[in-house]
Formats: structure tokens, C-alpha cells, sequence
């Protein structure tokens, strides 16, 4: 199994709406992309300072599931519209389970 993990940190300008469509976006892909077994986004809860803004969490099956994943169209959709234009730091990291 693969985890795949992103941080993002928003841009000081990001509006609530922009943030809000991130997740609205992001929570679609799991009908589009049968490769997910476990998908996981949201802000972050604001309990410790200096965190990220925001977190998604996604399971796969194979190192080749979350390449479909990754390069998928709808998936990079979200990223070009929604992500890069209120993005101003990113971390990311894939585990195997």
C-alpha cells in the first residue's frame, strides 16, 4: 500500500471561497478515480500554530495506482484551478505500508 501525503500553505491573499473550492474539488476525485482507497482532505484544525494550512491524505494499492492518480486529468484539473493559483508553499511525501 502507498500513502500519499501534501501540505499546503495559502498564499496571504487565498480567500474562504478559494480554500472552500479546494475541498469541494478535491472531494470529487474519489468518484472519478477508482484507484483510491482512502482519501482524506481538509484545512487544518488550528491547534498548533505554524502548521500547514491544509492536508490531504490518500491510500492506494500500488505504486501504479497513485501514478494514475497523480497524472490523472481531473486530478491535475484541480491542481492547475484551484491549487497553484492560492498556493504558496507545498510538502508532499508517499509512504509504503
Amino acid at each position: 500500500m502507498i500513502r500519499h501525503i501534501v501540505l499546503f500553505t495559502w498564499t496571504e491573499d487565498a480567500t474562504a471561497e478559494q480554500q472552500a473550492a479546494v475541498t469541494s474539488e478535491l472531494r470529487k476525485l474519489p468518484g472519478l478515480i477508482p484507484q483510491l482507497r482512502s482519501y482524506t482532505v481538509g484545512p487544518d484544525a488550528g491547534i498548533t500554530q505554524g502548521n500547514h494550512d491544509y492536508a490531504v491524505v490518500a491510500d492506494f494499492d500500488s505504486v501504479d495506482d497513485f501514478a494514475l492518480y497523480r497524472d490523472h486529468p481531473d486530478h491535475q484539473a484541480v491542481i492547475a484551478q484551484h491549487i497553484k493559483p492560492i498556493l504558496a508553499t507545498r510538502a508532499a511525501v508517499q509512504l509504503s505500508l
